[in-house]
């Protein structure tokens, strides 16, 4: 891909409610006295958990990747996801849209990756009132469950770090760059995913009840490149659910072709 114009990009702010325990994985502390055997992940400088964006973005991909049915042929450290392997299967059928929004691996050809997914900060509201509950760990629960071997039934415990229900992290980022026509239409998908990540799960241990989150707050607006310096909203001010901005899309998608002019 020669010419790229960056027409514009679409913002969608968000906070993030853990409805159960929320486990994302950081370092073990297992070896350590009193230690857990899976701790989640923390900013080294404040301590507290946070939603990294990488695993956001991941989970977002790969429920878009199962809903379209795509194969995942592409192995990535420890986790196949989908790509196309060719510029011709990239733009083949009005194009690829998981490639086209979370992108391609740089060896394979170039072509503008469409989303970002900032890491996303425990709010200080969340953070104080963990505080004055005084958890178990700071900013945390332990959740401790038990493996049986079928065999000799023998019990093996182990304990989970969670971030507690009821938690909120935010705000969340969405940068969705626009740079054709056909990325109006696959906005839409990007908001799809996050409704598609609050009907399953976030984290780890999602199967046994850990990882249920829902977005709170959703805002969304957009920056055209002839006027980067102006904020235009494209929704009708905060919205309480994902599926509240999906009502909405053919009117967001509207405004954001009358504001913003792709080639």
């Amino acid at each position: 891909m020669n010419d790229i114009n960056l027409y514009g990009r679409v913002f969608i702010t968000a906070n993030i409610k853990a409805l159960t325990g929320l486990h994302i994985g950081g370092s073990s502390t297992g070896l350590e006295i009193g230690g857990v055997d899976k701790a989640v992940i923390r900013n080294p400088i404040n301590k507290r958990p946070y939603i990294p964006g990488s695993s956001l973005r991941g989970k977002m991909r790969s429920q878009i990747e199962k809903m379209l049915g795509k194969k995942q042929n592409n192995r990535i450290g420890q986790v196949n996801i989908h790509s196309c392997k060719t510029k011709d299967d990239y733009t083949k059928d009005g194009g690829c849209v998981v490639c086209h929004i979370f992108g391609v691996p740089a060896e394979d050809y170039s072509s503008p990756t469409r989303l970002v997914v900032r890491d996303v900060s425990l709010t200080d509201e969340s953070a104080d009132a963990m505080d004055k509950a005084n958890t178990e760990l700071r900013y945390a629960e332990i959740k401790t469950e038990v493996a049986i071997d079928r065999v000799t039934s023998a019990a093996s415990p182990r304990s989970l770090e969670r971030v507690p229900a009821g938690a909120e992290f935010g705000p969340a980022e969405f940068v969705f760059g626009v740079y054709e026509k056909a990325d109006f239409q696959r906005l839409k998908t990007v908001i799809e995913a996050l409704q598609l990540v609050e009907d399953d799960y976030l984290g780890g241990a999602g199967s046994r009840g850990s990882g249920k989150v829902q977005f709170e707050n959703i805002e969304i607006y957009m920056r055209s490149s002839s006027a980067y310096d102006k904020k235009v909203d494209l929704g009708k001010g905060s919205y309480e659910k994902v599926q509240d901005l999906l009502n909405d899309f053919e009117i967001i998608k509207a405004k954001l072709m009358q504001d913003i002019k792709a080639g």
